[in-house]
């Protein structure tokens, strides 16, 4: 991947309607806390970014135990969390599930009911792009957040985009808060 597409892109316009930049991590915990059932929608790059115990994998294994988060995985990644024994993780195709998330009947990766928040994390840019942008224009009541390193503009909230070290104290610091609600 060239590093022009790792910066975020650069050729299309997202239109008038664009995403809040997350001001602070406690900011996107609050949000979580709210959503009756949110889904984190997991990547396949997510285990190629950070360390072992600093991966977005283990991010996504710590916020599964939240008691409204739900966690899938896309493409290959299933075998990262079935290799760390994370229970509760669904499997499924993005395109899938971005089709699915647009269907307000749609009763959920589990069956119980529709989200009313999901979360994005460790996908290529262009692919999480096009995913956020049917759901802004296809299901304009469910609301979307990016939680990558980079502003996505077709989510309703985005962290802005941040060194990777930054961006880890800023998830860790997230999902601290919410383990302490819990």
């Amino acid at each position: 991947m060239s590093a022009k597409m790792t910066l975020g892109q650069t050729a299309e316009i997202p239109g008038p309607k664009k995403a809040f930049l997350i001001p602070k991590p406690d900011v996107a915990a609050a949000m979580i806390k709210r959503a009756k059932r949110a889904l984190l929608v997991v990547g396949s790059e997510a285990s190629n970014i950070g360390t072992k115990d600093g991966d977005l994998v283990g991010y996504a294994t710590r916020l599964s135990k939240i008691r409204n988060v739900t966690v899938a995985a896309t493409g290959h990644l299933i075998g990262e969390f079935r290799k760390r024994k994370a229970e509760g993780i669904h499997t499924t195709p993005l395109m899938n599930l971005g089709d699915r998330l647009r269907d307000p009947e749609w009763g959920g990766l589990d069956g119980a009911g529709p989200y009313d928040l999901v979360l994005f994390a460790g996908f290529p840019y262009y692919l999480e792009w096009l995913v956020l942008s049917g759901l802004k224009n296809f299901a304009p009541k469910l609301r979307t957040i990016s939680l990558d390193r980079v502003y996505q503009p077709n989510a309703n909230w985005s962290f802005g985009s941040m060194a990777e070290e930054e961006w880890k104290e800023v998830l860790d610091k997230m999902i601290t808060i919410l383990e302490e609600g819990d």
